[in-house]
């Protein structure tokens, strides 16, 4: 592949996309994509989508012909409204629309034009204790374009007016998950463009799951910690080669990587607690080829403390 920043080509022209429907976590995603929209320079688009009940269309245009299917429409235009008021101080390019549909499928359409999609991890019609809305779940298997998904645990800037949505100098680092798959650099570009707009520290992290938790299944091979070391050392030489390239490219940025033991998941879900944004790819190795979304990136969305962005990887090239 080109080292060129994916998923930023002209025609991307709605910017940084945010589905808002009135929530709380809605509000959230709302604020994480005009920082990151007003820190990239680009347009934020804000859109509310509804949904029409059964038998109410009547031919060809479909023209909204009852009570409730206003009240829908009129109810994405009262979320809208919020959101403008929410961003009346924003000095940014923003626009607003409202579409009909469902929200992940709205979205996904729209994902085509935009570079960067955001979510909040609920919506208003998540179930009580339900780890995922399911907008957030399902989105990021199918978006043309990152998508991030952003947790009730994440705090807005403080401020007043415009310094509401600046951008402050947070030594929080960007962290990029990878497992040296041949689509990593794509999710390290990405991860090292958001830390370039952060002005913010990379951390890049290749988990190695335990070795010796397989001592039970083959107690012939003796050797676990001798393997395990030499494996972590072939890894730790992999990933350094692949911060060269980066360097490379970003020769400013602050770059460091780590080798860590342990489950993905695990590892990942602890980094997000301290970090900006944690970067990972839709699939890596050891997924099956009918596999959506990868099981690390669907197990860090559902316990992530921060946001999260999930790269579709396989489309990069768009």
């Amino acid at each position: 592949m080109n080292d060129r920043v994916p998923f930023a080509s002209p025609d991307r022209d709605l910017g940084v996309l945010v589905g808002v429907d009135g929530s709380v976590h809605a509000r959230l995603a709302l604020h994480f994509a005009a920082v990151n929209a007003l820190s990239s320079n680009t347009a934020l688009t804000v859109v509310a989508v509804y949904r029409l009940p059964p038998m109410m269309y009547t031919g060809e245009p479909a023209i909204l012909v009852t009570p409730e299917a206003r009240a829908e429409r009129d109810r994405a235009e009262k979320v809208l409204d919020d959101a403008r008021k929410y961003l009346r101080d924003y000095p940014g390019k923003v626009t607003f629309s409202s579409a009909e549909g469902s929200p992940t499928g709205v979205l996904t359409e729209l994902s085509g034009r935009a570079q960067t999609v955001v979510v909040g991890s609920h919506g208003r019609g998540g179930f009580i204790g339900q780890l995922l809305g399911s907008v957030a779940a399902a989105l990021p298997a199918r978006s043309q374009c990152p998508t991030v998904v952003v947790p009730k645990h994440y705090q807005p800037e403080a401020g007043q007016g415009p310094e509401l949505f600046a951008h402050t100098r947070d030594t929080r680092p960007v962290v990029a998950g990878i497992d040296l798959s041949e689509r990593s650099r794509i999710v390290l570009l990405l991860a090292a463009r958001q830390a370039e707009l952060f002005a913010a520290p990379l951390q890049v992290l290749t988990a190695m799951p335990l070795l010796r938790e397989w001592k039970y299944w083959y107690p012939e091979l003796e050797e676990f910690e001798t393997l395990t070391e030499r494996r972590q050392s072939n890894l730790r030489a992999s990933v350094e080669k692949e911060i060269a390239w980066l360097r490379q490219r970003q020769s400013r940025l602050e770059i460091t990587a780590d080798v860590e033991l342990g489950a993905p998941g695990d590892l990942l879900e602890a980094r997000t607690r301290a970090a900006q944004l944690t970067v990972v790819g839709t699939r890596g190795h050891g997924t099956m080829k009918s596999t959506l979304l990868g099981s690390v990136s669907r197990e860090l969305l559902n316990r992530a403390r921060g946001p999260v962005m999930v790269v579709p990887t396989e489309r990069a090239a768009q």
